[in-house]
């Protein structure tokens, strides 16, 4: 007679081999290719961003043409903000949110899975503009006129719009999985209050996307009507107003910048409690900070407008707004600060990252109130000041939490514990080579160096700056190779991580190292915020039905809970593999190209390709269906 675990095998295990690659709805694999493609895209950016520096190493040089250096600056911005950070951090959540609650998959694993496969066309699509010298060439904010058809006349801003036009279907849909997801699968028990602040992190990272995104996919829209039919939203002498192209767009890039690091917050609220031994320290106040933080985020556009001759009764308002979104950042700081102070401190490779993270973010936090005054922003507008600042922000709050995430939760994910020594060089290299390469860009900025130059003229006091700031880059970039050398040379050779090899307090670690594709034996009943800390039947193997476990084992099966308090609802059939997903995407990939060419009849075949692929979707077939 076979074991519980052995029929769940067979419900849940998909046959291993290349069709199963693009047909899988499991959410760990949909996670590891988040990941996997959103590091290929971390690569490409950084070799974009070292040339940049190679550049700008000195004064007169001549690495590259003025074009080829505004296309690699721009597709470098892209990608870091498009196609690394968000995607990265969802595959991580991919991977983890469904663990962490006790659910067995994402609520819509077929949609989960078009996602990705929307996400990679997206970015293909994006790339493919190098292969004819156009990749987008107007900076990642693209502002207007300068993205209009009568300065840029090529293909290269179309790919810019249509592009992430493309990319924000990816993103709308991951949100409303992960939204539905952690209000309605959690695990019995698990009430909202009990939910691992990673896992708030994601709900207000999902709730900001679906609330902000809209606005950058109207603009895009608008912007392509206007390139291609000639409409005059943007166009001054038509009517329209350049002015509105940077509303659309930083109501919703401000919020993008907290869509980026709220995940990031919450990868550094689990890490450093596992590692100082002791809970955090205010964790309904960090709960709320990180909410606040995804709120306060919409109200605070425009002080990226300050230099553009709003009314200052107007700005008065954004400034205010602007010191206030320090409050709750400075609530989860004071948080993991006071966490630290009070608990026996784990100096491992995860806990380091977290601790530069603090550091930089801090630094990164300073330099932003700085923004919020209204005649310092004005002074320190389009200068090297701005940039030093978003990188503070965007690398030190999130790829050092994202680097943290690698070492913290890699050997959960391979089943391989990486190499300590190795993580503490790459951290280092990554520590101080970041601060080499931007700390610097402060004073240049002070000096004032314009962004988006690609050249300058000896004699300004800039060169200096400009060497250091280029050997820190790639003393950085060798750092993160390091991580890279570590990860790989651990999948063969790597000790074996063990269940809970940190000893975190998660649900994550109640299973096997890796997972099983049913996640878990029993699904269990959680009774504590720290679960693993507080109940130690989950130490032992799957929770026995005696104890609260729930075995599900008739079907491809998960629990339905209730959103405040987590009481069961409803045992839900879910989907099994399917090619449909990545049949769409590809679809949808030929419309969004003849839509770029301006090809009906490659529009009219991607329309078809659409249509049949949904008809294949939704065909009753016998099986749980989902949109």
């Amino acid at each position: 007679m076979a074991t519980i675990a052995e029929r769940l095998e067979v419900i849940w295990g998909e046959k291993p081999g290349l069709a199963t690659w693009f047909k899988t709805v499991d959410h760990k694999k949909i996670g590891f290719k988040y990941l996997y493609t959103g590091l290929i895209f971390f690569v490409l950016g950084g070799i974009q961003s070292l040339i940049i520096r190679a550049q700008l190493a000195g004064a007169d040089l001549q690495v590259l043409d003025p074009e080829t250096y505004n296309q690699l600056f721009s597709m470098h911005g892209i990608t870091m903000m498009f196609l690394f950070i968000v995607p990265t951090l969802s595959g991580f959540g991919n991977y983890f949110v469904p663990l962490m609650i006790g659910a067995r998959d994402m609520a819509f694993p077929r949609l989960n899975a078009f996602g990705y496969w929307v996400f990679l066309a997206s970015g293909i699509f994006m790339y493919s503009s190098f292969l004819i010298g156009k990749a987008p060439n107007d900076g990642w904010f693209n502002y207007l006129p300068l993205g209009g058809r009568e300065f840029t006349p090529g293909l290269n801003i179309d790919f810019y719009a249509l592009g992430l036009i493309f990319l924000g279907i990816s993103t709308t849909t991951g949100a409303i999985n992960f939204i539905v997801t952690i209000l309605k699968m959690r695990a019995p028990g698990m009430s909202i209050n009990r939910m691992p602040i990673f896992v708030w992190g994601e709900l207000a990272f999902a709730f900001s996307i679906v609330f902000a995104q809209p606005t950058l996919t109207v603009a895009l829209a608008m912007l392509e009507l206007e390139r291609k039919y000639g409409f005059h939203f943007f166009d001054s002498a038509g009517g329209g107003d350049p002015i509105l192209w940077q509303h659309l767009f930083w109501i919703f890039g401000h919020p993008w910048v907290y869509i980026m690091i709220l995940p990031a917050f919450g990868i550094a609220s689990m890490i450093i409690p596992t590692f100082s031994r002791r809970p955090i320290v205010g964790y309904m106040y960090v709960v709320v900070a990180e909410m606040a933080t995804a709120v306060i985020g919409f109200g605070v556009w425009v002080h990226h407008m300050f230099a553009t001759g709003l009314p200052q009764i107007a700005l008065s308002f954004i400034s205010a707004g602007s010191f206030m979104v320090t409050l709750p950042s400075g609530t989860q700081t004071f948080a993991w600060l006071a966490t630290l102070l009070t608990g026996r401190l784990s100096f491992k490779t995860p806990m380091l990252f977290c601790l530069g993270f603090i550091l930089l973010l801090v630094i990164g936090g300073l330099s932003g109130v700085m923004f919020a005054s209204i005649p310092f922003d004005q002074q320190t507008t389009d200068t090297y000041f701005v940039v030093a600042h978003i990188h503070y922000i965007i690398v030190g709050g999130s790829v050092f939490p994202l680097f943290a995430a690698l070492y913290y939760w890699l050997p959960k994910m391979t089943g391989k514990l990486l190499d300590e020594r190795l993580g503490v060089i790459s951290f280092w290299l990554m520590f101080v080579g970041f601060n080499l390469a931007f700390f610097p860009m402060h004073i240049s900025g002070l000096l004032g160096q314009p962004r988006r130059t690609y050249t300058y003229y000896s004699g300004l006091g800039w060169d200096v700056w400009n060497l250091i700031s280029t050997i820190g880059a790639f003393m950085l970039a060798l750092g993160i190779l390091v991580t890279f050398v570590n990860w790989v040379r651990s999948l063969s050779s790597g000790p074996p991580a063990g269940d809970n090899p940190w000893d975190g307090d998660t649900l994550e670690w109640a299973t096997t190292s890796p997972p099983p594709e049913y996640n878990f034996e029993t699904v269990p009943t959680v009774r504590s915020l720290h679960p693993m800390w507080d109940q130690p039947e989950l130490h032992d193997g799957p929770q026995a039905p005696e104890r609260g476990g729930y075995l599900l084992a008739g079907g491809h099966e998960t629990l339905s809970t209730s959103v405040l308090d987590g009481s069961p609802q409803a045992v839900m059939e879910m989907p099994h593999a399917s090619p449909w997903p990545v049949i769409l995407s590809v679809g949808l990939t030929t419309f969004f190209f003849g839509v770029l060419v301006d090809a009906p009849a490659v529009i009219v075949v991607g329309g078809i390709g659409l249509a049949l692929a949904m008809a294949g979707w939704f065909w009753p077939k016998g099986e749980t269906q989902e949109t």
